[in-house]
């Protein structure tokens, strides 16, 4: 069964750590992933404790370049699906600004995002 959106970003937020996966839904297999555990960003942050929405938005910026050299900046033409009030439901209030600053940063550095329809009248 071949999916019409195929390819969707998930995060991972915790005290210590921001993960973000883009996961091609036809085989379950992660495409492309950026996160602060990572060495080479954990040394280039000052995450402390804890990560911070400018941690969040490093991880998008190298997330879409991540992106750009697989190709797949426009999920192949059908975008890269991201369901925010989900993420911000499941992150809590707390992480609201991570989430925002990983969205915005694959945005900004040109990947084409999709919001899912939200079927609970939340705009």
């Amino acid at each position: 069964m071949v999916l019409s959106k195929r390819y969707a970003l998930k995060l991972f937020m915790s005290l210590k750590y921001i993960t973000a996966n883009v996961v091609d839904r036809n085989n379950g297999r992660i495409v492309a992933t950026a996160s602060t555990a990572e060495h080479a960003l954990k040394t280039t942050l000052e995450c402390g404790r804890s990560c911070n929405a400018k941690a969040a938005a490093v991880v998008g910026e190298v997330l879409a370049r991540r992106l750009k050299v697989e190709g797949l900046q426009d999920g192949q033409g059908r975008g890269i699906h991201v369901d925010i009030n989900k993420e911000l439901q499941k992150k809590g209030f707390k992480n609201s600004t991570k989430v925002w600053a990983v969205v915005n940063a694959l945005k900004d550095n040109g990947v084409s995002l999709i919001p899912e329809d939200n079927h609970d009248g939340i705009s």
